[in-house]
């Protein structure tokens, strides 16, 4: 067994991770959720959404130059406060926020299966999940390949709704709304926010990374800004072709938006569906188990999972054990249980990025890639006001 990463991984493939797992995180899943919580103005929650997680992506795209550490915010925690058990509890809720992230995409994705093929979902759970921790395992460069593929899948996917939303005839609902109901916005927009999770996921990708310093910022922006109008595009599409009754209550609402236009094709499209959860989950587990092994590195309690295994190149113990977590979770845990837990946790531990950002520029100013000392600011008051909602809405 070795205790080195191999570093495989250039611009392309980690932007296609980042895409990849923001859009299989929460796009073909969240739509109806959404809509749900929001209206009309479901668009409005997903940019409120992004904007909370622009100045956190700038702060962590600082830090994956200062830190370039698989531990990824523990790392950056800990070198902020220097207190070892902050840091602790960070990267530990790190790795859960990825489980439950992934046991919720799974979840959708089955969902999505089962209306295709007639399988029972806990075995599809089981089975699906299982396969991918094995992918997991094999190595990074097959992982992010196939991240890859299945990326260039679900975004023709999402072309395709684009399309068809704008194509089709207008709902009653898609009329000029009132002013917005700012409560059922804030919930919905934090609930869009898991849509969003990913781009913290790059930078436990550093010790994987060719030139990090160079690479990590740019891939983290780019993901950021290929997602925002990716969302922006096919959330007005859903609300535009689809009466927000039937969105809402619809565990596969991107179908409804095809077939808004098209009688035919619904289950090519929610196979493709398929592809995109099997990315987002993919891509979880390779995130989640990075930070667990990078948090081998620092506590001696959790040491044996500072191993990578010496033809594969990956933490096996780690990928193995977050596999099983998530197949466990998605087959007993509901979606949206899981989004919100994984949405609480990961606004949570912006804050104390974004804190810890803060106290190393006044300590340390240059850096090779460096932001204002507003971003973090401004960065910990957007994470904590939705914080302050998300933890209202679980209350």
């Amino acid at each position: 067994m070795s205790e080195k990463l191999k570093r495989r991984i250039g611009l392309g493939l980690l932007t296609a991770y980042g895409v990849g797992v923001m859009v299989g995180a929460g796009i073909y899943v969240l739509v109806g959720a959404v809509a749900d919580q929001a209206g009309i103005w479901s668009p409005l929650a997903f940019a409120i959404a992004g904007l909370i997680a622009a100045p956190t992506a700038l702060s962590y795209s600082e830090f994956s130059t200062r830190i370039p550490e698989a531990a990824g915010e523990a790392a950056y925690v800990a070198k902020g406060f220097n207190i070892p058990l902050i840091a602790l509890i960070v990267g530990l809720a790190i790795v859960m926020a990825g489980t439950v992230s992934a046991a919720a995409v799974l979840r959708g994705g089955v969902g999505y299966l089962t209306s295709v093929l007639d399988v029972p979902s806990t075995w599809a759970i089981i089975v699906v999940g299982a396969a991918l921790t094995i992918v997991a395992i094999l190595g990074v460069l097959e992982s992010l390949a196939l991240a890859a593929v299945f990326t260039v899948a679900e975004l023709a996917g999402l072309a395709l709704v684009v399309w068809a939303g704008f194509g089709a005839e207008a709902s009653p609902n898609f009329t000029v709304p009132e002013m917005p109901v700012w409560p059922g916005v804030g919930a919905a927009a934090v609930l869009a926010f898991f849509a969003f999770i990913g781009f913290e996921d790059i930078v436990n990708m550093a010790e994987e990374v060719e030139n990090p310093t160079r690479t990590m910022p740019r891939a983290i922006l780019l993901s950021l800004l290929i997602t925002s109008v990716i969302y922006a595009l096919v959330s007005f599409a859903a609300i535009r072709a689809v009466p927000l009754e039937e969105l809402a209550a619809s565990d596969r609402p991107l179908v409804l938006v095809w077939q808004a236009r098209h009688d035919t094709g619904a289950d090519l499209f929610a196979l493709i569906a398929v592809v995109a959860a099997l990315n987002g989950v993919l891509a979880q587990i390779v995130m989640a188990s990075r930070v667990l092994f990078g948090l081998g590195k620092r506590y001696v309690f959790l040491r044996p999972f500072y191993h990578a295994h010496s033809r594969f190149g990956t933490p096996v113990l780690a990928t193995g054990l977050l596999g099983a977590i998530v197949i466990f979770a998605a087959a007993n845990l509901p979606i949206a249980s899981l989004a919100e837990a994984t949405s609480t946790l990961l606004l949570s531990v912006f804050v104390l990025v974004n804190l810890a950002l803060i106290a190393v520029k006044r300590a340390q100013p240059q850096a090779p890639f460096r932001v204002p000392m507003a971003v973090p600011v401004v960065g910990v008051i957007l994470a904590g006001a939705a914080l302050i909602v998300s933890i209202a809405g679980l209350l």
